[in-house]
């Protein structure tokens, strides 16, 4: 057995376990996710990514483990201005704090699917067209300067061409039924608007994929790295969806952020075939970005605490 296949092998058995005993073991019954909580399986994930990616320095060497640690900063940063839409969806829909979970749960086994899809299309499509190198390049930088500059949009969920579709395809009642996404009412089957929510989560995840992975690309094409890297982000969304309710003024100015790491990256895609970024320099970047957006926006958050006490 070959380095990788090791490394394949570790992951998937980490991933199983740990899905289970988060998803299906602890967490099986929906209920209320409290800070300690939350903030407990978020030390988790971020633990046990840190550790698996000693696994890959120690197995696949010091480059692999640079590009692991840069697509996961990536997809981490990436998935938390994500779950600010989700923020949003739930309060439209009106989903209780302990329907929530449930929703979450299955939005993330959802992504783990699409997100491999996406993974083995985008590598596919650089390896065979190697002008989609460009593309990704382009559509990034326009991503991070959109997110820079443009005011915050509403999130409409009934405007989505998917919950219009479903609203065809089946009945929908009107309340929510516990945490049920289909109840029998009449002899017939019909969704109820936590099946919608479900819906408009798992969009806005598949909208979110068209930045994230060409984001992933730029600095790794290897598939194991690349999917790995996003599979530890994702599977500590739940509970870090949780923390950041609580700890919302830390990530006030992270889109910024987000938006300069974005537009980094796409013009490292756009130069690749004249500079070549060492990625100790782009993991440099990232980190650096990262930090001091939550360094800006937790001093502007003290500064706006005093001005309110009058202080």
């Amino acid at each position: 057995m070959s380095a990788q296949e090791t490394m394949w092998l570790v992951f998937a058995l980490m991933i199983g376990v740990m899905f289970l005993a988060d998803l299906w073991l602890f967490n099986r019954n929906s209920h209320e996710i409290r800070f300690r909580e939350a903030l407990t399986w978020t030390l988790v994930w971020v633990g046990l990514a840190l550790a698996f990616n000693g696994g890959i320095w120690y197995f696949l060497g010091h480059d692999k483990a640079l590009e692991f640690l840069a697509g996961y900063l990536i997809e981490e940063s990436l998935s938390v201005d994500n779950l600010f839409v989700f923020i949003m969806i739930f309060a439209f829909f009106k989903v209780s704090r302990a329907q929530q979970p449930k929703i979450l749960k299955w939005g993330i086994i959802g992504a783990l699917v699409l997100r491999g899809i996406f993974i083995v299309v985008g590598i596919g499509l650089i390896e065979r067209f190697h002008w989609m190198i460009y593309l990704f390049g382009v559509v990034l930088c326009y991503t991070g300067l959109k997110m820079a500059f443009k005011p915050e949009e509403q999130v409409e969920p009934e405007k989505s061409l998917v919950v219009r579709l479903l609203r065809r395809v089946m009945p929908i009642t009107r309340k929510q039924h516990g945490d049920r996404f289909f109840v029998k009412r009449r002899g017939v089957w019909a969704a109820t608007p936590l099946l919608l929510t479900l819906v408009v989560v798992e969009t806005s995840d598949l909208i979110f994929a068209i930045d994230s992975i060409p984001a992933v690309l730029a600095v790794t094409r290897d598939p194991f790295i690349v999917y790995s890297s996003n599979v530890f982000a994702i599977m500590g969304l739940r509970s870090l969806y949780y923390l950041l309710a609580h700890v919302m003024e830390m990530f006030r100015y992270l889109k910024f952020g987000v938006s300069l790491i974005l537009a980094f990256v796409g013009a490292k895609m756009l130069l690749t075939d004249l500079v070549e970024i060492p990625l100790a320099l782009s993991l440099g970047v990232i980190v650096g970005t990262l930090a001091v957006a939550i360094l800006v926006s937790v001093v502007a958050g003290k500064a706006g605490d005093k001005a309110g006490t009058g202080d």
